[in-house]
């Protein structure tokens, strides 16, 4: 039994905890470092489904592979970047092409297949299929057109937070990293808001805090852990800002049975075994619904505080614990 580990070589902690994990249970874990291909690593594929895997992490037959957990994707990364644009484009789609369809061709159950993720990725989709599950969300707008976000601004009295609908970063002059967080739009703000006719952006009615939650479901096991981040200045809009600092800080959460049930029928109409939730919770008790990252961060909830997130994974990869397989409607449109 082999469980194939799709990431790339610059994502370290996960992927080693679930493969220790799936390792104690007598899996073996193999490596896959996307970024690698088609450089560093060579794949063979047939029209009967069979194939080879071989690269740093060894030679891998496709007919061994028993499940996939599909972590990260950057195929075609080292293709040399000098290389004529005209030529590489090329090289990193047939690249990933072949990559995509390799795990298509797979028969092994997989958490989760690309295009469930990429499904579950799109925002407009969970907020609708959230609010018809009965969790609150809060009052949202995407739009490129000024005069809307202004007129929805001014419907929400308690003011409005933007953000993106992808999480990314870009680079300053250095090389240093830069994450576009959840911002509150001032009044000055509002009246200069051209851009948006080059990138559409998302605003919701900002809502008061007492805690933050991420809330962590691997097939039907839902592992809840909350922070205060209110106590830090920088961290009150977005508590990743001082995500460092907030480490050590985060605590176990009991998620009322209410909520806990609605996001299992979130997860059960998105076709995921895994999701990484985050809430607010009021401070009058309301639990508002945010997103789903269908290939979120958890590697500090592993430590604070203490979630047994890989060995959840694992036991969903084995088969020790309960699948959930993909809608119907999705299953018949990737068919």
């Amino acid at each position: 039994m082999t469980t194939l580990i799709v990431t790339r070589s610059t994502d370290h902690e996960a992927p080693a905890a679930v493969a220790h994990a799936l390792e104690a249970r007598g899996e073996r874990a193999y490596r896959f470092d996307t970024d690698l291909f088609p450089t560093q690593i060579r794949l063979t594929l047939d029209e009967a489904g069979g194939g080879r895997l071989s690269g740093p992490a060894g030679v891998l037959e496709l007919a061994e592979v028993t499940s996939v957990w599909y972590r990260r994707s950057a195929t075609g990364a080292g293709i040399p970047q000098e290389l004529d644009p005209q030529l590489r484009q090329p090289s990193v789609e047939e690249s990933r092409r072949m990559v995509f369809g390799m795990l298509a061709a797979l028969g092994a159950f997989q958490l989760d297949a690309i295009e469930q993720v990429r499904r579950a990725e799109h925002k407009p989709l969970q907020l609708e299929l959230a609010r018809t599950l009965g969790l609150e969300v809060p009052r949202t707008l995407m739009s490129n057109d000024p005069e809307a976000v202004r007129a929805f601004a001014a419907s929400c009295p308690g003011g409005v937070v933007t953000k993106m609908m992808a999480s990314f970063a870009v680079y300053d002059a250095q090389g240093q990293e830069q994450v576009v967080f959840t911002t509150p739009l001032e009044a000055e703000e509002l009246e200069d808001l051209e851009g948006l006719d080059l990138c559409p952006m998302t605003f919701q009615e900002r809502i008061s805090k007492a805690l933050e939650l991420r809330v962590t479901v691997v097939g039907d096991r839902v592992m809840a852990a909350a922070i205060d981040s209110q106590v830090l200045p920088r961290a009150r809009n977005d508590w990743r800002r001082e995500g460092l600092a907030l480490v050590d800080a985060w605590q176990p959460y009991s998620l009322p049975e209410p909520v806990e049930a609605r996001v299992l029928g979130l997860m059960e109409a998105l076709g995921l075994n895994y999701g990484a939730f985050d809430f607010i919770v009021t401070p009058e008790g309301r639990h508002v619904f945010l997103e789903v990252n269908p290939a979120g961060e958890f590697t500090w909830l592993m430590q604070y505080p203490g979630l047994p997130i890989a060995e959840a994974l694992a036991d969903v990869l084995v088969g020790r614990a309960a699948r959930r397989r993909a809608p119907r409607l999705l299953t018949e449109a990737a068919a």
